[in-house]
């Protein structure tokens, strides 16, 4: 009777926590950068930043609004953020709550891993809420929900 072959366990050196905080870093910088962008050129303008396809093709899709809602909440106009793109602003609790799991867990070095199971939940969940959220916002009954 053999055995399978062994291989050594992989042991992870840590990092240097000003190195672990790049990525959360990066993003925050990025994020911060987009959103001094739109607050400062206004995507209420016709144009100020280009044609959305979705919109020209005559829907609205879960994205549309999106910028506007960005410049209404640099505003501090969150009904007006509400009323561009409802579904983004209700995910901002969510998306914050994501990005203070990953960023602590860098900053502890305790890595936040959700289980492939929750995540692919999460995911299918999302896409059926984006999918229901687009219908429902270009139909007459839900065209309050359009930006």
């Amino acid at each position: 009777m053999t055995t399978a072959p062994t291989t050594p366990t992989a042991t992870r050196t840590p990092q240097p926590r000003w190195l672990r905080m790049v990525p959360p870093t990066a993003v925050a910088g990025v994020i911060g950068g987009l959103t001094v962008a739109l607050h400062l050129r206004d995507p209420h303008a016709q144009g100020s930043w280009g044609m959305c396809p979705s919109a020209a093709l005559g829907f609205w899709c879960p994205g549309c609004g999106g910028l506007r809602a960005v410049n209404d909440l640099t505003n501090l106009h969150v009904l007006d953020a509400a009323s561009s793109n409802l579904l983004f602003v209700a995910s901002i609790p969510v998306l914050v709550y994501i990005f203070y799991r990953w960023t602590t867990g860098r900053w502890t070095d305790r890595r936040w891993d959700p289980s492939e199971r929750s995540t692919n939940i999460s995911a299918v969940a999302l896409i059926a809420l984006m999918v229901l959220f687009a219908v429902v916002r270009n139909t007459t009954a839900g065209s309050w929900l359009a930006p």
